[in-house]
């Protein structure tokens, strides 16, 4: 890896600041992009870089389908809990999560991994009917389409429109023009309008219970790599996940370093004891094992929501890193 350099997209996390940096051992063009849908726009469009950041949701629809210029390795930049991330209007009727039946839900993106994750769990352990809801797609907080997606047809017929009336989907819940909104973000308007709340209050305690009960802790982003790229150099994959997991380990070891807090996270002494007692002191783990039934529940929803016509076995999705 040392006379090959690769380009690498991806946002500046904490975990990659080692990769940023050149402390993880290995020589990466990283281009840092804050927002992850430019990222995937560029790879799904044109396979611009040699590595990035990739929607998971995104990746598994190419796989099954036949149509994915590109593997991918277990190392996830992004791993989010959502159930906090469903906002609605106090006046919408709305009192518990079956009450989305029929209603008009925003969404900045129908296929994306967030809402997959989201419906998913309100069907599988809220028992939503989901099949009546009509789904109005735009950015949350900005005027217009959610980026330039290259989406695959779907294999269900669903109702979705396209937001064209000039309002975010945060204003159109504030008047009223729809329901509920979920995704990756909240509405602007949940800090300024008493009527858009979150359908879950307790949604740190919903999370929780059902990361104990199911293990799942929702996957928003992998890492792809072109594949002519792997093909032509196939050790990439196991000197690169080394580096990520290296990285990783190096901002782990900062965060739990209290001495002075290098976060603005008043209470981070409290987070670091959930790390601990939830999830035995690693937060965000790499490899498939670790994350087998996040990722079963991933291809499962995506099958029921009409994304892929055929479950896969999660192994198949990754090429080998070790040995």
């Amino acid at each position: 890896m040392s006379k090959l350099q690769l380009s690498f997209a991806c946002g500046l996390y904490d975990r990659m600041l080692a990769l940023y940096t050149g402390g993880a051992g290995i020589d990466l063009n990283f281009i840092a992009i804050d927002q992850p849908r430019p990222i995937f726009d560029r790879m799904s469009g044109g396979e611009e870089f040699d590595l990035a950041e990739y929607s998971s949701s995104e990746f598994v629809q190419r796989f099954v389908n036949r149509e994915c210029p590109f593997v991918a390795i277990p190392v996830f930049p992004s791993i989010a809990f959502r159930m906090g991330f469903i906002a609605i209007n106090r006046k919408s009727g709305i009192k518990n999560p079956k009450d989305l039946a029929g209603k008009r839900i925003g969404v900045p993106l129908y296929t994306m991994t967030a809402a997959i994750f989201i419906n998913g769990i309100l069907k599988n352990e809220f028992g939503v009917d989901l099949s009546k809801v009509l789904w109005v797609q735009s950015a949350m907080n900005t005027k217009g389409a959610h980026g330039s997606p290259t989406v695959l047809p779907l294999l269900k017929k669903i109702s979705v429109e396209n937001n064209t009336t000039g309002k975010t989907l945060g204003q159109l819940l504030a008047e009223g023009a729809i329901d509920a909104t979920l995704g990756t973000s909240l509405p602007n308007e949940i800090r300024t309008n008493p009527d858009v709340v979150r359908l879950f209050p307790n949604y740190v305690d919903v999370d929780k219970d059902l990361y104990r009960r199911k293990k799942i802790y929702p996957i928003m982003h992998l890492v792809a790599i072109k594949k002519s790229v792997y093909e032509r150099y196939p050790f990439v994959a196991t000197s690169l996940y080394d580096a990520f997991v290296k990285s990783k380990q190096i901002a782990l070891e900062k965060l739990f370093n209290l001495r002075a807090v290098r976060y603005m996270t008043p209470f981070l002494m409290r987070e670091i004891d959930d790390i601990c007692e939830v999830f035995n002191g690693d937060p965000w783990p790499y490899g498939v094992e670790p994350n087998r039934q996040t990722l079963e529940a991933l291809v499962q929803y995506q099958q029921n929501l009409g994304l892929i016509d055929k479950p896969v076995k999660v192994d198949e999705l990754f090429v080998p890193v070790y040995g």
